[in-house]
């Protein structure tokens, strides 16, 4: 019998094993009010369509997008390129069972706009967007799933 088979005290003597500690924290799972999982379903899906219509006017190269990345000096050849990832990461935010790694990636995508927009001074809602929108992200997907709900507790019970 290796270590690993006794993980953690219960009471005097009496331990679990990995299985029946993790089927422990498992047994109670956190579940939201229908009102909350479809405010967090509202909220993420209002994201998603507009990434969806972001990625879909870069890869179109929509005059307005060429422009915008103009003046951010984003070069032009990279417009259908960022259309893709824009599109993948809002795709892997939207399975529900990817969504925490999509709302990571489009946590990056959203961290580099702020960057740029830094980097060209531009205004102050300009730079704040990307936050802003981040924050909807995350705040969609902490309402409607369990399990970010879990991971980050908001209160104490």
């Amino acid at each position: 019998m290796n270590g690993l088979q006794n993980v953690a005290p219960i009471e005097d003597g009496i331990t679990l094993n990995a299985s029946e500690a993790i089927s422990r924290t498992n047994a109670k799972p956190m579940t939201g009010s229908k009102g909350q999982i479809w405010a967090g379903r509202i909220i993420s899906g209002i994201c998603v369509l507009f990434l969806l219509f972001d990625a879909l006017m870069k890869l179109l190269r929509a005059a307005p997008v060429i422009e915008a990345q103009s003046r951010l000096q984003i070069p032009g050849n990279l417009t259908v390129t960022i259309g893709i990832l824009v599109l993948l990461c809002t795709v892997v935010y939207a399975i529900p069972r990817t969504a925490i790694f999509g709302a990571i990636l489009m946590t990056g995508y959203l961290g580099g706009a702020v960057a740029i927009q830094l980097r060209v001074a531009a205004d102050l809602l300009s730079l704040l967007f990307p936050v802003i929108f981040a924050t909807l992200l995350w705040g969609g997907l902490f309402l409607r799933d369990s399990r970010l709900r879990a991971l980050v507790p908001l209160r104490r019970n």
